[in-house]
């Protein structure tokens, strides 16, 4: 059911467009190489629909990974430090003019931070630091990357570069590439496979650590899967639109009560409704504002605060 509707909105993303083209010469224009109904359809419109679902999928799946590594009902890719990281990343690129030398810089910077925070709290991990101890580690540092981050916006001496920067960290799908889809894919994808291998024993780690290793879990190859699994997914997303918030925290929460708690059962409909969501934000941020002043980020982000706060309300009543 998740499945069929990422994919009915990802067609109605195919769909919308400034050029008011019907739906025959769209699916014409994606199976053919000739005519401007081919370059709109296959250039424009799909780079779009397919990074929409793409970067639902791998926020909503890293999301319901982290919550079952941390057993922290509010974890998702931004307490990690990776989404910071990863946008400090994608801000030297445009600082120091590697995003306009080359367009694989700026993914590549973005997917470089997001491992540089993977391999820190791969490390604190090995050090024997514990779940809490990870997810005050990825708090310090997304506190580090932000305050970074602050620091180039300010000293930039390129008042292009800082609109750039800006427009970038609220995130948007906007004049997305074949390239840039390229480019993500591959890492989204194999993100989500090593999130779903540690499945089965994410949910042993429900149990405690040292019930978990009384299994014969090995938890710390578990944690690295997640980790690297989810520095690759997020890191490749947030490169490929920019900081969208709360998805990560919203669907598991959502799909929760239908799929069950244990998160081998969860990470694969969270990634489905996730990219459901993503692809229907990004559909209503065009019919809220044609010209798109309205970021995809900004959008999922009001929707997801009140959420948030609405979690720890309920939380602090079930005390």
């Amino acid at each position: 059911m998740l499945a069929l509707l990422a994919l009915v909105l990802g067609f109605a993303s195919l769909l919308m467009g400034p050029a008011n083209l019907p739906v025959s010469e769209i699916v014409t224009g994606l199976l053919s190489r000739d005519g401007i109904a081919s370059v709109i359809a296959q250039q424009i419109r799909f780079p779009r629909a397919a990074l929409a679902l793409l970067v639902g999928a791998a926020l909503g799946a890293s999301g319901a990974a982290l919550q079952g590594l941390f057993r922290n009902p509010l974890a998702e890719p931004g307490v990690t430090g990776v989404t910071s990281v990863a946008g400090l990343g994608a801000v030297i690129a445009f600082y120091f003019g590697f995003a306009s030398a080359h367009p694989v810089l700026l993914p590549t910077f973005a997917v470089v931070g997001a491992l540089a925070s993977a391999c820190i709290l791969y490390l604190l991990s090995r050090a024997g630091a514990g779940a809490v101890a990870l997810v005050l580690g990825g708090v310090a540092i997304a506190s580090l990357a932000t305050a970074l981050t602050a620091l180039a916006l300010s000293l930039s001496p390129n008042p292009y570069a800082m609109s750039e920067i800006v427009v970038w960290m609220m995130g948007s799908l906007k004049d997305r590439t074949l390239s840039d889809l390229a480019f993500a894919a591959p890492l989204v994808v194999f993100g989500i496979i090593l999130l779903l291998t540690a499945a089965r024993g994410l949910d042993a780690l429900i149990l405690g650590e040292e019930a978990a290793h009384s299994l014969g879990v090995n938890i710390h190859g578990i944690r690295r899967r997640v980790v690297l699994g989810v520095a690759l997914a997020t890191g490749a997303a947030t490169a490929a639109a920019g900081a969208v918030s709360f998805v990560g925290l919203v669907v598991p929460h959502l799909l929760r009560p239908f799929y069950g708690y244990e998160p081998a059962k969860l990470i694969f409909p969270s990634a489905l409704g996730a990219a459901a969501l993503v692809t229907a934000a990004d559909i209503a941020v065009r019919l809220i504002s044609p010209d798109e002043k309205l970021p995809l980020g900004v959008l999922t982000a009001l929707l997801g605060a009140p959420f948030f706060v609405w979690l720890i309300l309920g939380m602090r009543r079930d005390r």
